[in-house]
């Protein structure tokens, strides 16, 4: 795919050379099962470019027309697909401070994301920028513990969806960091921070009983792990059993594979997340045997992003 043919369709442009997209490893069909693929980013800040040839690190990855053609190519292999992000999709490159937001979402909606949830530097431009670049984005963002009933927000955004796969019902809800002492206190105003393991439960126990899904991921964007009580994935997981997938952000984690939390009921949890500015494009496959609605891993990938 050619960047400059794919940042034009935005309106904005920008010049680019051509990429060109390449296969992933495919997991034997079993004729059987419904499978599902789960793509995900996170962390993106602003990095619509690779990173130049002469970087220190990271050099020619990461950017967004080279993980367009991946994405195109793993929807042309597989039937059921969900492309989804964890958060802070602004900031770090000058498409930010040239565009506030707007090109970002405009190429997400192109790549045709199925959802994101909110970082906290997604609110670098407040309230008020937030609400003038949603239109920009044709795909919901998803979070349930930040409530925006006092602000201009109010109403703007889900705390979960509900998708179907081929009969399988696939539970997406969104979690945020604590934005105070994160952000600044005007640039999130009276958003309300609510506690995000309580507020989990209520999204498992709303999914897993009255939506009647087949599998349940979170969005987070609390941070992978840390000393001390602060949540992360790891308690998120431990404290909210039922989980099936936490897709995890901020701390800018590279993970090889995911890790697993074992619940006291025995329910397991996948947390995965895969470093930041688009340089690797998570995957997970999971199949549904016939007659059966509990899910297997067939396989889990981490694709590197980078120029041909």
């Amino acid at each position: 795919m050619d960047r400059r043919e794919f940042l034009k369709h935005t309106g904005l442009g920008a010049a680019g050379i051509a990429l060109l997209g390449t296969s992933l490893p495919a997991v034997a069909a079993d004729a059987k099962a419904t499978r599902l693929t789960i793509l995900h980013t996170n962390d993106m800040h602003s990095r619509i470019e690779p990173f130049p040839d002469n970087a220190a690190q990271w050099a020619g990855m990461g950017g967004m027309a080279r993980r367009a053609s991946l994405i195109e190519q793993i929807r042309k292999e597989e039937l059921n697909v969900l492309l989804l992000d964890s958060g802070d999709i602004w900031q770090g490159t000058p498409y930010f401070n040239f565009f506030m937001g707007e090109l970002e979402y405009k190429l997400m909606s192109q790549m045709k994301y199925d959802a994101s949830t909110l970082g906290n530097h997604d609110f670098d431009n407040g309230l008020e920028g937030l609400q003038k670049q949603l239109p920009n984005a044709s795909f919901p963002f998803l979070i349930a513990n930040y409530d925006f009933s006092d602000t201009n927000m109010a109403g703007k955004f889900q705390p979960y969806k509900v998708f179907d796969k081929q009969g399988i019902r696939v539970g997406v809800f969104g979690l945020g960091i604590e934005l105070a002492g994160l952000v600044a206190d005007k640039n999130f105003g009276a958003t309300k921070y609510l506690d995000p393991i309580a507020t989990a439960n209520a999204m498992v126990a709303k999914l897993r009983g009255p939506e009647k899904c087949d599998l349940v991921i979170c969005l987070s964007h609390l941070g992978y792990k840390y000393q001390g009580p602060k949540v992360d994935d790891f308690k998120l997981a431990a404290g909210a059993p039922g989980i099936d997938l936490i897709l995890g952000g901020h701390t800018h984690t590279f993970l090889e594979k995911p890790d697993a939390v074992d619940g006291p009921n025995g329910h397991r949890t996948l947390i995965n997340q895969v470093g930041w500015s688009g340089i690797n494009l998570g995957r997970l496959d999971y199949s549904f045997a016939r007659g059966s609605r509990r899910p297997a891993v067939a396989m889990t990938s981490v694709v590197p992003v980078r120029e041909a």
